[in-house]
């Protein structure tokens, strides 16, 4: 019992410290590109010049804004949670592949490969079951023992059969008791 609740906790601590590697760098790699675009007046990724010459202003640059701004809550959601998984993957590959890693080390690392995918299935199994119900968009949060759901129900609010049609799909697809699942409507 002891084994596993040390394994455990090294597995949230290195997805924790994960993720603030990630939230780190992305500040970072944002100010840098932003500092060098203002230095070189280079242009950054996404922004183009059309063959007419005219810049890209058309509705594909306010898609991809979109999705980096927060226009688009559930696509920005989904990329967010996507890239820290991947760089969560990442790290735990380069910890598994280190020469002369130790195997517990190893194992470890792919247990929590094989976690993280798991929640990413299971995510991914919520939101194509919530919208097939008739809502617009949904985004899932997994974790160890809880997972948060947000639904676009169109009007902004959750009634009581919302509520218990999304805690059905969650509690059927990850068995997590109604007391580790928390819902919310988007405004």
């Amino acid at each position: 019992m002891s084994a596993r609740w040390k394994r455990n906790a090294v597995v949230v601590t290195m997805a924790l410290l994960v993720c603030a590697a990630v939230a780190l760098n992305w500040k970072y790699t944002g100010e840098q590109a932003a500092e060098t675009v203002e230095e070189t007046g280079t242009k950054i990724l996404g922004e183009a010049t059309l063959v007419s010459g005219q810049e890209d202003g058309g509705e594909a640059a306010a898609d991809e804004e979109a999705v980096y701004t927060g226009d688009d809550y559930f696509a920005s959601a989904r990329l967010t949670r996507q890239q820290a998984r991947d760089n969560a993957i990442s790290l735990l590959q380069e910890a598994a592949d280190q020469p002369g890693a130790d195997t517990s080390v190893a194992n470890e690392a792919s247990e929590g490969i094989a976690v993280l995918a798991g929640y990413t299935m299971k995510e991914a199994q919520i939101e194509n079951l919530v919208t097939a119900k008739g809502y617009a968009d949904c985004v899932a949060f997994m974790g160890e023992d809880s997972i948060s759901v947000v639904v676009d129900t169109g009007t902004g609010e959750l009634t009581a059969e919302d509520v218990a049609k999304i805690t059905d799909i969650a509690m059927t697809e990850t068995g997590y008791p109604a007391s580790g699942i928390k819902i919310m409507a988007s405004n």
